[in-house]
């Protein structure tokens, strides 16, 4: 009960953050495509990773399941896959996102492959941000077309305020700033970033309202979020 109230405050949230970046569209016109297939099973492949960060792949891929299943979707166990993937030499996505997914679908039992490309990942220190991009992707394993796509960047910003003691307490805050930035996990940078970027994709068989939610509203292609800490 407290996840299911805390992920509708988050989506209420997230609801007023993305109102500038909003298409005025439906979710029916914006990926007319995920209610044509009606996909199911959902394969989460390895993040192809843009940036110089090393960990960033493996960091962001153990984030992107939950919201997906939430969404009302069978989502295979990200650790079986992970195995069987580096198996069959399959773990960089670079090499099948433009390719035939019709193995996939053979081998996993998927209809649709779940595709991300982390463009950055970085911890500024001088201005207390961290900033993550990441282009997400879901393509049909049966005809390799594009359902839903976005392009996501969040900016997340880590300030504990003045502390009201002058030139002392406005250094002491800056250093509290950057050990906090320091000490900032990225995995929780990511599950906002996937919030974000994931909140308007057409439900799934298990949620409630599959198949009536086509007039809601969908967000634009590519939007831009700044949350607080």
């Amino acid at each position: 009960m407290k996840k299911q109230i805390n992920k509708i405050i988050t989506l209420a949230l997230l609801a007023s953050a993305l109102v500038f970046v909003s298409c005025g569209s439906t979710k029916s016109k914006s990926f007319p495509k995920m209610y044509s297939e009606n996909p199911l099973v959902m394969l989460i492949m390895p993040p192809i990773n843009n940036t110089s960060n090393v960990e960033a792949k493996d960091f962001f891929y153990t984030t992107l399941n939950v919201p997906i299943a939430e969404s009302g979707y069978y989502v295979l166990p990200p650790a079986m896959t992970m195995a069987t993937l580096q198996k069959e030499s399959a773990y960089d996505s670079e090499n099948f996102i433009e390719g035939d997914l019709s193995k996939f679908a053979e081998i996993f039992g998927a209809d649709a492959a779940v595709f991300t490309i982390i463009r950055q990942w970085d911890k500024v220190l001088v201005s207390n941000e961290i900033v993550i991009e990441v282009e997400y992707l879901i393509k049909s394993a049966k005809t390799n077309e594009i359902l839903f796509d976005r392009n996501a960047e969040i900016t997340y910003k880590i300030s504990s305020g003045s502390s009201g003691q002058g030139l002392v307490g406005a250094l002491a805050t800056t250093l509290a700033d950057t050990i906090d930035m320091a000490l900032t996990d990225y995995i929780d940078v990511a599950v906002e970033c996937n919030d974000s970027a994931l909140g308007d994709i057409p439900y799934g068989k298990y949620h409630p309202k599959h198949g009536t939610d086509g007039g809601e509203p969908a967000f634009a292609k590519k939007i831009q979020i700044e949350k607080k800490k």
